[in-house]
């Protein structure tokens, strides 16, 4: 794997691919590829699924169902940052008013 100016060769699964990626981010993306690699590795290993396209079918369930049942405690990480967003903007009105008193 390599870092080129149209983009950074990665290797999934014995197989080449140019992915576009933006300056200071390939350390990420370089990650993101160990993870799936590992991820369609297993399931090839398993045995029960056979063909590429079906191994990486089922890694992307696999990781897509990872992503969506990723929580914090009760809590749903998308809500988390709904409500951190609204903290932030009652903060800023009110550091707002603030400044008016000075």
């Amino acid at each position: 794997m390599n870092a080129e100016s149209t983009g950074l060769l990665v290797n999934i699964m014995g197989r080449e691919f140019r992915i576009a990626c933006p300056p200071g981010e390939e350390k990420a993306l370089l990650h993101a590829v160990d993870y799936l690699n590992h991820k369609m590795q297993d399931i090839k290993d398993q045995g029960k699924v056979t063909g590429l396209d079906r191994i990486a079918i089922m890694a992307a369930l696999n990781m897509a169902h990872e992503f969506l049942t990723t929580r914090l405690g009760n809590l749903d990480v998308s809500e988390f940052k709904r409500r951190m967003a609204k903290i932030e903007a009652t903060l800023d009105e009110a550091f707002a008013n603030q400044e008016k008193l000075f």
